[in-house]
């Protein structure tokens, strides 16, 4: 069965780079993707496959039925884009003005679709029930994933293994972590208000900047003396703005920033701990302040039988050469929401670009090395097909989302 489908895979290797190409020239953003949505549901509905649309705003569930009993597992691709302007030179750039790809979602998607095609030629062969989530969102919270599980996305889903194309690696690797493997990701935002004034005159007011860049130094202390050195945890103050003539003493200044944990207790001890600071420094100065914490994505928490399940497979998929434990990234990502609801787990494909210059995630000339796509979907399809031999423990109790 598995050399089958990977066959197929292989086969369908052209469509593959077709479809990530012609995704990447129409790119959309976050809650924008009505076209790609589109798109996608129509990939389905000539192929003859199940599909429903529309779930959960922009969101794409497609399902195939294996025409033996099993267990229903879960996969799933991401597909908006970001706001940023292309600047690669090649065929498939991004037509759309100043939005692109820049973080493979592309990629993504059309690994899913011909994997999803190639399961359902082989559905007579196949195990068990097989979701095709594609989501739309991922990269602007609150994100597709929530509004996805509450229209019924994860409803009878056994397991739901997910992957990203990870261009910092070489293609053939894959990367696992048990455990927390992608970091809560918050914002904040505080403003400080002060008594402004004229800069001949600084006994006359309350310099705001001043202030603000006391709380700048002073928030630092949360993570380096506050938060357990076993615990990781990042403060960073992305954005200070004070607008003001160059002899006036600002009035008032506006920070923001962003906090990363892994521990739900971190989390909430830094959220409370960025207040009390802001409250301390602010009152020595005699200012007042705003303060505003929004939670976005929690930690990404893989299940261990799951993931263990995922090496043990990935090491016999063509074309991976290398499984190798990862370090906890502090990036974050909108599939811990499924990982509260079902067990299963997220990794990482290796997509690394041939070429003498390799870009990060999110840089205008971010790319990756197409036949990542392959293997991404060699193991996904691997996963899937496996896991139906494997004895299912009690499920995990859901989360409050």
């Amino acid at each position: 069965m598995l050399e089958s489908l990977n066959v197929k895979l292989a086969s369908y290797y052209e469509e593959m780079v077709e479809i990530r190409r012609y995704l990447h020239q129409h790119p959309e953003l976050s809650f924008q993707e009505t076209n790609t949505a589109e798109y996608i549901k129509s990939f389905y509905e000539k192929l003859g496959i199940e599909v429903r649309g529309n779930v959960g705003g922009n969101g794409v569930v497609a399902k195939i039925y294996g025409s033996k009993p099993g267990k229903t597992v879960a996969l799933r691709a991401d597909f908006d884009a970001l706001p940023i302007q292309d600047e690669k030179d090649v065929p498939y750039k991004s037509l759309v003005p100043g939005v692109m790809h820049a973080c493979g979602h592309d990629g993504h998607t059309a690994t899913l679709l011909v994997l999803a095609k190639s399961l359902h030629e082989l559905r007579d062969e196949l195990e068990g029930d097989y979701v095709m989530i594609h989501q739309h969102a991922e990269e602007y919270a609150p994100g597709g994933a929530v509004s996805m599980i509450e229209d019924g996305c994860l409803d009878g889903v056994d397991v739901i293994f997910g992957t990203h194309l990870w261009a910092s690696e070489p293609t053939g690797t894959i990367q696992y972590r048990v455990g927390p493997i992608m970091a809560a990701a918050d914002r904040f935002e505080i403003l400080v208000q002060g008594k402004g004034g004229h800069g001949a005159q600084p006994h006359r007011t309350k310099d705001a900047v001043v202030t603000a860049s006391q709380l700048v130094v002073n928030l630092q202390q949360i993570v380096s003396r506050k938060v357990n050195p076993v615990d990781s945890a990042v403060v960073t103050v992305g954005s200070f703005v004070a607008e003001n003539a160059f002899n006036v003493i600002a009035d008032k200044a506006k920070l923001e920033g962003t906090v990363r944990t892994f521990s739900e207790d971190v989390r909430t001890f830094v959220e409370q701990e960025i207040e009390r600071t802001a409250k301390g420094t602010c009152y020595t100065s005699g200012s007042d302040y705003e303060y505003l914490f929004e939670r976005g994505y929690p930690a990404v928490i893989n299940h261990e039988e799951e993931t263990n399940f995922l090496v043990e497979v990935a090491g016999k998929v063509p074309g991976v050469n290398r499984v190798v434990e990862t370090e906890p990234q502090m990036g974050g990502e909108d599939f811990a929401y499924y990982l509260q609801h079902v067990k299963g787990t997220f990794f990482f494909t290796g997509a690394r670009p041939e070429t003498e210059e390799n870009y990060p995630h999110h840089h205008p000339k971010f790319d990756i090395d197409e036949k990542a796509m392959l293997v991404a979907a060699k193991t996904l399809g691997t996963a899937a097909v496996e896991y139906q031999s494997v004895k299912l423990e009690a499920p995990v109790p859901e989360q409050a989302l």
